[in-house]
């Protein structure tokens, strides 16, 4: 099988104690086998194929809709989801995003709140309101949107969010526990990727997985959760020598990079999954402004199995990913009432998260 010429035998196989692995193990191999054997089917059958194409769109109206189910099952319970978002900055250049931010939370029935603050804010500024939405039971999720004025540490101030309320899961006491495939709240887009890969059936174990881009809310919490669920996992970056070399192996290729057209036909195994994580604004020959993705769509739409266009592919899954974190940071706080002891940064966090 194409792909899988050096792989061995599922009944040679051995788990990390040195014993054979389990018949449901054998099973769930020979179940990634046929769903590559079926992702490979131009080259072994020699037929032309433009790759199934994953509607991003119809994923995001359906977890809209569970989401919007599950405030209202904890309205029920007498718990009002919020999303309180903060701007730092020209609150001009914020206002679409947040004006955008607001009516999605208002669709699922979410309680949003904008605080801004001016261009001459200080990071003392700032810590001082993030600390005011932790200590607010009211508040049961907070958005620190981005960019930040040039001069403030946007690290140091995500840091300074409460991780269960840290709805964008970014965070480092998140970022962390994500290390431990355990995080409270984990990067929006990352989980889009995972649930898009549930949605078209694709079990990760076993598969070469390639992700191109190490980024802190894409790349790299994108191959710690496929590492988790047994893939292979290879990052690429800047400094990778031969791109072609590692993308041409994968079964899955994931790319988060933010450079227009970066992976072309000849870069993509026949019948691989491609997820297209970029966002571009280029502008094309009739001199118009049109959005594009890392992937040169067209041309791998052609080798691919299964492709995301952009747009309509990773970005709407990723919009209401959002929703469905600020739900989930609602419901936790509901099932797990004790708060961080400390909540003036993630020294105090990870010792409240430990004890």
């Amino acid at each position: 099988m194409p792909g899988f010429a050096g792989a061995t035998a599922p009944e040679q196989c051995m788990n990390t104690t040195n014993t054979p692995y389990t018949l449901g193990a054998y099973a769930q191999w020979s179940a990634v086998l046929s769903l590559v054997y079926s992702f490979n089917r131009a080259v072994l059958t020699g037929a032309n194929m433009t790759a199934t194409l994953i509607d991003g769109k119809a994923l995001g109206r359906r977890i809209k809709q569970e989401t919007a189910e599950q405030v209202r099952a904890l309205a029920e319970q007498n718990v009002r989801v919020s999303l309180d978002a903060v701007i730092v900055g020209d609150p001009a250049a914020g206002e679409i995003y947040a004006r955008s931010q607001r009516d999605r939370c208002h669709d699922v029935g979410i309680d949003y709140r904008l605080h801004t603050l001016g261009g001459q804010a200080t990071e003392a500024d700032i810590r001082g309101l993030l600390r005011e939405l932790n200590q607010d039971d009211s508040v049961t999720g907070i958005v620190l949107n981005l960019p930040l004025p040039e001069g403030i540490d946007t690290p140091a101030m995500q840091y300074y969010i409460d991780p269960y309320k840290d709805v964008e899961g970014v965070n480092p006491a998140n970022i962390g526990l994500l290390f431990y495939d355990n995080p409270i709240m984990a990067p929006c887009t990352a989980l889009a990727v995972m649930q898009i890969l549930e949605e078209v059936n694709v079990n990760p174990r076993g598969l070469d997985a390639v992700v191109v881009g190490q980024g802190a809310i894409a790349g790299k919490p994108i191959s710690l959760f496929l590492l988790h669920r047994m893939a292979t996992v290879t990052s690429c970056h800047v400094a990778t020598r031969d791109l072609h070399q590692h993308t041409r192996q994968a079964d899955l290729l994931i790319v988060a990079v933010g450079k227009p057209d970066l992976i072309r036909a000849d870069h993509v195994k026949p019948g691989a999954i491609v997820i297209d994580v970029g966002i571009n604004s280029v502008r094309g020959r009739d001199g118009q402004r049109r959005i594009v993705g890392d992937v040169a769509f067209d041309e791998v739409k052609e080798v691919a199995g299964v492709i995301t266009p952009v747009p309509g592919g990773v970005g709407p899954v990723t919009v209401t990913m959002l929703l469905r974190s600020a739900a989930e940071a609602a419901r936790q706080q509901l099932v797990y009432p004790r708060r961080l002891e400390s909540r003036g940064g993630c020294c105090g966090q990870a010792q409240a998260l430990t004890t």
